[in-house]
């Protein structure tokens, strides 16, 4: 039994300790948010916090992650969307919208670790691939959740 701490709910696992944690929260916990795209941490789209920081969950051994803070796209707001979501809506950044949990969890990473970000602070630190090329409205809404919470 392994247990995890996900979205501040512990959860007890009869799981393989190589498993990737990808598996172990969508199939085992049921939390579907964090998507599956490339499988060997390229693309971003399984991006979740892992002690606050942006983590590819699709080749993270569950073994590793136990004992560890881990927050899903469904565990990021609070009683309001955080910040992030709340520019990612207003700044109409999705197409196909499959990356986006991913873009989104990686841009809250960079947040609160870089409160003001440059365009090649984001470029830099934002390696999410988004198959629409939605970069210039991810970048927009990077700065326009920073500006939120800065007020």
């Amino acid at each position: 039994m392994l247990a995890l701490m996900v979205n501040n709910r512990r959860y007890e696992l009869d799981i393989e300790p190589e498993t990737p944690l990808l598996w172990a929260l969508r199939d085992e916990i049921g939390l579907t948010g964090t998507k599956f795209g490339c499988g060997i941490a390229q693309c971003g789209a399984c991006t979740v916090h892992v002690d606050g920081v942006a983590t590819r969950s699709c080749q993270l051994p569950v073994a590793e992650a136990a004992g560890k803070k881990i927050t899903t796209i469904e565990g990021l707001a609070g009683d309001t969307l955080h910040a992030v979501q709340q520019a990612w809506i207003a700044e109409d950044v999705p197409q196909c919208g499959y990356c986006q949990s991913g873009q989104v969890m990686a841009a809250a990473a960079l947040l609160a670790a870089n409160p003001k970000p440059t365009d090649a602070d984001i470029d830099a630190e934002i390696t999410n691939i988004c198959r629409c090329g939605t970069y210039p409205r991810i970048r927009a809404a990077i700065h326009r959740a920073a500006a939120m919470a800065s007020r």
